[in-house]
Parts: C-alpha cells; sequence; structure tokens
C-alpha cells in the first residue's frame, strides 16, 4: 500500500519531490470527488489531505469509508495556514498529527 496527498495545485509539485502519489484538486467539490475515488481505488494506506481543500476529510468521505480500515485519512496544514501550536513548524505540526492518529512515529 502507499501514500498519497490531495492537495492544491500550488503544494502538489513539493509533494511529488518527496515521491508522493499527487492528486490535484482545486475546489472542495472536485477535492470530494477525487478523494472519494482514491478512497474506493484501496491503493492507499495513508492520504493526507491539504486542510485548505477539505478541513475534515473523514466526514467528505464517510460513506465511502463505511466499513474500510484504511486508508488513514491526515489533515495537513496548507500553505500560510500551520494550524501549529506557538513555536511548532508546520513539519512538527503534521509529526504531532500522525502521532495522535497513529499512535505512534511514522517515518516519511
Amino acid at each position: 500500500m502507499k501514500i498519497a496527498v490531495l492537495a492544491d495545485p500550488e503544494s502538489a509539485a513539493g509533494y511529488r519531490l518527496a515521491g508522493l502519489d499527487v492528486a490535484v484538486a482545486e475546489n472542495l467539490a472536485e477535492a470530494r470527488t477525487k478523494l472519494a475515488r482514491m478512497v474506493q481505488e484501496d491503493a492507499y494506506a495513508l492520504i493526507a489531505v491539504s486542510s485548505a481543500l477539505l478541513p475534515d476529510p473523514y466526514r467528505a468521505v464517510k460513506q465511502e469509508m463505511q466499513g474500510r480500515d484504511h486508508p488513514l485519512l491526515l489533515t495537513v496544514p496548507s500553505p500560510g495556514i500551520t494550524g501549529a501550536g506557538e513555536g511548532e513548524d508546520a513539519r512538527a505540526y503534521v509529526r504531532r498529527l500522525i502521532i495522535a492518529t497513529l499512535g505512534h512515529e511514522v517515518k516519511l
């Protein structure tokens, strides 16, 4: 199983350079449709979703996720929107989210 990212066009290139599968969406409706398709493909263990596109990806694809253990959906900060605590950079924020969601650290 692979890791994928659903991102806005500006962020997509960086994720591709990291070697991840990337889907690009311009707006909420397109993001929801693409995420639903990615979930149904059953090819991904984890799908990271830009918070600017879908702040709550589980709710967006609730129907598609029924009866599935994976993929794990992780909201990642969008450029300019870190959601991080004081003194915490975006990388530390994503690390904290993964640990909170999985219960342990995953090295990407």
